[in-house]
């Protein structure tokens, strides 16, 4: 077995310099009280102190607060949902024969080739007619379940060994129990790691609140602090926000990491 030269993590640690600097940049500028800056951000610090007071000033704003609410309510729900169904119906496709099984699934997944934006207009038209603009139902109901988490479930337990749900069955299980009971531990990092990527992907969604959210009570923080630039022209300000609007995905990353690279894993994406 070829060892890897201690030269191959000069060029990673470089990106990973990279990768950071944006994130530095965002905690830098939250920490400085001014108007959108020019120049620099190093020049920030030499200019100003350091201050929370940013921070003290999005919090006392009620509007964020209900930004916050927003997102979290067109997020959790999803997020519980397809956990569900990936399992649910990750499942099905996997252990269970039907006819038409494999064309339907594959049609399912030719779904994920086509651009979510191609999808707007035609839904903008339908949720319209269904009196649903500026509401949380148009950005719920169309993300309750996720095709790749079906993919990602049934990948996983397509390695799952027959000889478990044999000898259950002739135990005298049913595939209730078959699955509540063998099937579904089993399966905990890939329907974590479903979690995971919805809790992220609703989260940080920016065009879909934004087509469909017409107030700023509705608007999740995501389409709000895009807003807050425009409307407060404090740079500092966006700044606070957007470092406390990362919090929650990324404590969420950091809970489910070890099922997040256990699930990518078994789910045979290597």
């Amino acid at each position: 077995m070829v060892r890897a030269s201690k030269w191959v993590y000069v060029p990673l640690a470089i990106f990973g310099i990279l990768f950071l600097i944006p994130f530095l940049i965002m905690i830098v500028g939250a920490l400085v009280n001014m108007q959108i800056p020019i120049g620099s951000p190093l020049l920030w610090l030499k200019e100003q102190a350091l201050t929370i007071e940013n921070f003290i000033y999005i919090l006392d704003n009620a509007q964020f607060l209900r930004w916050i609410f927003n997102s979290l309510v067109i997020t959790i729900i999803p997020v519980f949902s397809q956990m569900f169904f990936a399992a649910i119906l990750g499942y099905i496709f996997a252990k269970k024969k039907f006819p038409g099984r494999e064309a339907i699934f594959w049609i399912m997944m030719a779904v994920v080739m086509l651009p979510s934006q191609l999808l707007i207009i035609p839904r903008y038209i339908m949720f319209s007619e269904f009196g649903w603009i500026n509401t949380y139902w148009p950005l719920i109901v169309p993300e309750i379940w996720g095709i790749l988490g079906v993919f990602f479930v049934r990948q996983f337990m397509m390695t799952l060994p027959k000889d478990l749900e044999e000898a259950a069955y002739m135990d005298g299980a049913s595939d209730f129990t078959v699955f509540f009971r063998i099937l579904l531990p089993l399966a905990k990092p890939v329907i974590a790691t479903v979690g995971t990527f919805a809790f992220i992907g609703n989260w940080n969604d920016l065009l879909t609140p934004l087509i469909f959210t017409t107030s700023e009570n509705m608007y999740p923080v995501t389409v709000g602090l895009a807003s807050l630039l425009t409307k407060e022209g404090n740079f500092g300000v966006e700044m606070a926000g957007s470092v406390l609007s990362f919090v929650p995905t990324f404590l969420i990353f950091i809970f489910f990491q070890r099922y997040f690279v256990k699930g990518i894993a078994l789910s045979g994406l290597k």
